[in-house]
């Protein structure tokens, strides 16, 4: 054993192993160092009186940080935190590969928007379709438009009210303001539906889209009335629109006064309708639009079926007859009138969830290719003849429609940028 007397008061002892590991000369301060350490500072000496009572796993922890520290000084070019672990460095963040990951994440919500997008189109377009095709066949063996247009709201009736009981769709609160202030909406909303489908049934289905695709028409020319101005090249967008449906009415083999009256008032009160909801239902716009479309097709409801009954009631035990002879299976029968009221309600429901979904010009300019959609599909289908002439003025309608939708949109984001 040996014995170092640091103090004359306190001895230390070392075995041997003990001090081949633990050398005193380690805790010297190092003779490279440009300045004394933290701890060795001038107000601070070194005091080996103040060791006695510390255990010799400190002066050895102590002499490596006082190693560690000489080793920055003598190479001070080091970069700082160069003397960081290695493991700790690799932690820290790389900009680039954040970057790639923000980019990554951009690209796979952008391709998902465009797949829901294709989605809410895709479906929107083949109900519309297919509530085209057998509305068309339904009326061509049993034409009577007013009871199919009722039994079209009371589809789409049963079936909101399925959804609410069901709360698959939420509920809105009904009082008595509400429905007050749905009556006139539902009532233009009536007049629509029901013009249209006389049109339907007088005429050919590609014939009724087009005179329908004049519907901005009506609706510049009514918002002007109601004090709303329009900039000189909406009124321009619509000059094609009715030179293109003249044309196509000179040119319809199919021609009909009854069935050109019918869609032109089909424009009037959708028209009406649009306008009269945005003036009447301001205080209720925690209703969305599905509700809402819901409540007006069962107040139009009411509207309607009374009064198809005065109009048409007494032919509908002979025309329904009549309507299974020609068919040949009343199973058939039944099934177009029922695809007609189901995907009457759903193409609508699908329109307004693509309002919810996408901007107000994207989907005109959806409704504009909708109508294309359903006038060539019907075309084919029901393989009505074609004029050249007929198909220039479609063609022209639904240019100028495009048209209109472009310039109403810059109008109505032009106070929206300003806000």
């Amino acid at each position: 054993m040996f014995t170092l007397n640091l103090i004359p008061s306190t001895p230390i002892t070392f075995s041997k192993s003990t001090h081949q590991y633990f050398p005193i000369k380690r805790i010297q301060t190092p003779k490279n160092l440009a300045e004394s350490p933290v701890f060795l500072t001038k107000s601070t000496p070194l005091n080996f009186n103040k060791i006695h009572a510390c255990p010799f796993g400190k002066i050895q922890a102590l002499s490596t940080k006082t190693t560690h520290l000489g080793k920055i000084l003598e190479n001070p070019s080091r970069k700082a935190g160069s003397h960081v672990p290695k493991a700790a460095a690799s932690s820290e963040s790389n900009p680039e590969g954040e970057a790639e990951s923000v980019e990554a994440a951009a690209a796979a919500k952008s391709k998902a928007k465009t797949l829901q997008l294709a989605l809410v189109f895709g479906f929107w377009y083949f109900q519309n379709i297919v509530f085209n095709i057998y509305n068309k066949k339904a009326l061509n063996v049993f034409p009577f438009p007013w009871l199919l247009a009722s039994f079209q709201l009371f589809a789409g009736s049963i079936w909101m009210l399925v959804l609410w009981s069901l709360k698959l769709q939420p509920c809105p609160k009904i009082t008595k303001p509400f429905i007050i202030a749905l009556l006139g909406p539902a009532l233009f909303h009536t007049i629509g539906h029901i013009s249209a489908c006389v049109s339907f049934s007088k005429v050919a289905v590609s014939f009724t889209h087009v005179i329908k695709s004049s519907e901005p028409v009506f609706s510049v020319v009514f918002s002007s009335f109601l004090g709303d101005a329009y900039p000189l090249k909406v009124w321009l967008s619509i000059l094609p629109i009715v030179l293109g449906c003249s044309l196509a009415a000179i040119t319809e083999v199919s021609f009909n006064f009854q069935g050109l009256w019918g869609a032109l008032i089909s424009n009037v009160g959708f028209v009406l309708r649009n306008i009269y909801s945005k003036r009447s239902l301001q205080n209720f716009k925690e209703v969305n639009g599905l509700n809402l479309y819901g409540w007006i097709s069962i107040i139009s409801l009411f509207y309607l079926f009374p009064v198809a009954v005065l109009v048409e009631g007494s032919q509908w035990v002979q025309g329904y007859q009549q309507a299974i002879q020609t068919v040949g299976k009343a199973s058939t029968f039944y099934i177009w009138v029922l695809l007609s009221g189901i995907f009457y309600h759903l193409y609508n429901q699908s329109s307004y969830q693509a309002l919810d979904e996408i901007s107000p010009l994207t989907f005109s300019v959806g409704n504009t290719m909708k109508r294309v959609v359903v006038i060539v599909s019907t075309v084919l289908v029901f393989r009505n003849p074609v004029r050249p002439l007929n198909a220039l003025g479609s063609g022209i309608a639904i240019l100028g429609t495009f048209l209109y939708s472009q310039a109403t949109a810059k109008k109505v984001s032009a106070p929206e940028k300003k806000s």
